[in-house]
């Protein structure tokens, strides 16, 4: 399937209900509105193409960019190439759900994901917090140093209520996941949840959101998830 193909494909299968719940979340036109589970039957007969995701994501299609990340080869991807993604990537959904997702699956994402968290724009902090969420709750814990996640930690509790609204979600989740996927740190993390409490993030046009990685952490601790870890990251 080329580009043409893959967009009418598409555009066949968005829905104005879905269009307009990605419009309220932040996507911005140019968009269809596709279910992401309506894009598996796609995905299944191109399986990877990095060439295609890159004519998909520079389309500025919020569907197009979202499907790319599901095609898109992360072994043929460079840092670079993150960078140039992740300035592209205009709200959450695009920097969070496709851009720190792919880059999760690569050698270098703490690399990457070390020098978003280290900047200052809102979407590449949010980016480099939610890749360690991916990673931690994917891969093993002795891939990971200790005393890196540990001053992690540290930096969220200090920093969290300061921060961005959707990097605030991000740090959250941060210790939400080592909290139940990281094992080494599970008592810290909890800690860090009972000093940080309640985190508030405002959306617009809605009421706020309050953020609980305490109670939340507790769930899955009372479920019998402590130590969950992910088979696949992406869909």
């Amino acid at each position: 399937m080329d580009f043409e193909m893959v967009m009418k494909e598409l555009e066949a299968l968005g829905t104005e209900r879905i269009k307009k719940t990605y419009t309220n979340n932040g996507a911005h036109d140019p968009l269809f509105g596709v279910a992401t589970g309506k894009m598996k039957p796609i995905a299944k007969k191109i399986k990877k193409n990095q060439a295609l995701a890159e004519q998909l994501y520079a389309s500025g299609n919020y569907d197009a960019m979202y499907f790319a990340g599901i095609i898109a080869d992360p072994t043929e991807m460079t840092a670079d190439d993150f960078e140039r993604w992740i300035d592209k990537a205009y709200f959450y959904m695009i920097s969070d759900y496709v851009v720190s997702v792919t880059l999760s699956e690569t050698d270098f994402a703490q690399v990457v994901a070390d020098r978003w968290v280290a900047s200052d724009e809102e979407l590449k902090m949010s980016a480099g917090w939610s890749c360690y969420c991916w990673l931690l709750g994917n891969r093993p814990d002795d891939e990971f140093s200790t005393s890196k996640i540990a001053d992690m930690l540290n930096q969220v509790e200090n920093t969290i209520h300061d921060s961005p609204d959707r990097t605030k979600s991000a740090m959250n989740n941060f210790i939400y996941t080592v909290g139940v996927s990281y094992l080494p740190l599970h008592e810290k993390a909890l800690e860090t949840a009972k000093a940080v409490g309640p985190v508030e993030v405002k959306k617009d046009k809605k009421k706020s959101s309050i953020l609980l990685a305490s109670e939340n952490i507790q769930k899955d601790i009372d479920r019998g998830r402590l130590g969950f870890k992910r088979k696949h990251v992406r869909c």
